[in-house]
């Protein structure tokens, strides 16, 4: 399969182009992460640097900075942009906060399962937007993974969606979600991940927003009362080349990089969809409280966030008719 067929249009040849000359060929690749050793997409992105060092005869390697090593993920981008910083595995979440129209990746119910989110991230539209990244974020997108679906754990107990309001809920620091939160009438309260165990045991956050994986292997339960699965939002991953290391590679080198890595990110989504189900399977069986929810749930706060993004995201509406042309 060549994953990259579907991600370099006209718009990333232009901005690659406009770049060309920039920097010179790399060979030593540094490529930055904010998840911790043990979790998926570091094993992928590790993967990933041993591929490609096979595939190239070991003249391109990659070293791979998990855990916030480089900084943040606003830093990391950063970074990639000047081409400080060769590769990332990073969050779409934070490419939406320099190229909006991937907030909508984030609409609450867009996907109604796990192989749902798979699906819409496989799709054409969803490659096709990676086009758009060269010229307006400074990276090349190679294809997407991603992590499990939203889930919501709580100090407290919790038996209606009122029962959030006014809570420190801790959540990714971007746009979407903060319009959700709100919406809801919570306190989202953004927070690094290394931060957020500590904080759900001493109170520094009611709440958090998170996906199965991390719940269960963090143990993040061990402070909650309450365990919501509303399933309420996908959350992608997204394989970055920074566009200044990009213009200075061969179209060989091009063509290896961006299959291999899209390869890999690609990789996570089997990954989650196979384990999401038993992870949440474990997490109910710990005892604590464990609700399961839908839209309904929500109230009007899943109907406003729609409104807001509406104008805020050309690429809405394509995606809810991907979502809906993949929906079995």
């Amino acid at each position: 399969m060549k994953f990259m067929s579907k991600t370099l249009g006209g718009a990333a040849a232009l901005a690659l182009t406009v770049l060309s000359g920039v920097a010179a060929q790399a060979e030593e690749f540094r490529l930055g992460l904010i998840t911790p050793p043990p979790h998926i997409w570091t094993k992928a992105a590790e993967a990933f640097g041993a591929d490609l060092s096979a595939a190239s005869d070991g003249a391109h390697t990659v070293t791979v900075f998990p855990a916030r090593q480089l900084g943040n993920e606003a830093e990391m981008l950063q970074q990639l942009q000047t081409g400080a910083l060769d590769m990332a595995f990073m969050t779409v979440a934070e490419v939406s906060n320099r190229a909006q129209d991937f907030g909508a990746f984030y609409a609450p119910f867009l996907a109604a399962d796990i192989d749902h989110a798979g699906r819409i991230l496989r799709s054409d539209f969803a490659n096709g937007m990676l086009d758009q990244l060269p010229a307006e974020v400074g990276v090349v997108g190679t294809g997407y993974g991603m992590a499990g679906l939203r889930q919501i754990v709580t100090r407290g107990s919790v038996s209606s969606a009122d029962d959030l309001a006014g809570l420190k809920l801790r959540i990714t620091p971007f746009e979407p979600i903060l319009d959700f939160y709100n919406a809801l009438g919570a306190a989202p309260t953004p927070m690094p991940l290394p931060a957020v165990y500590e904080a759900l045991a001493n109170g520094q956050v009611d709440a958090i927003d998170m996906d199965a994986e991390l719940i269960w292997v963090l143990k993040y339960y061990e402070h909650a009362d309450t365990v919501v699965q509303s399933n309420h939002m996908m959350f992608p991953m997204v394989g970055l080349v920074s566009a200044r290391v990009w213009a200075g590679l061969s179209a060989d080198d091009r063509a290896m990089i961006g299959d291999l890595m899209a390869k890999h990110v690609d990789s996570t989504i089997d990954t989650y969809v196979a384990k999401d189900r038993d992870w949440l399977a474990q997490v109910r069986d710990t005892g604590k409280t464990y609700i399961e929810v839908d839209q309904a749930f929500f109230g009007d706060a899943v109907d406003q966030w729609n409104t807001i993004w509406a104008e805020k995201s050309s690429a809405l509406d394509g995606l809810r008719a991907v979502a809906a042309d993949t929906a079995n």
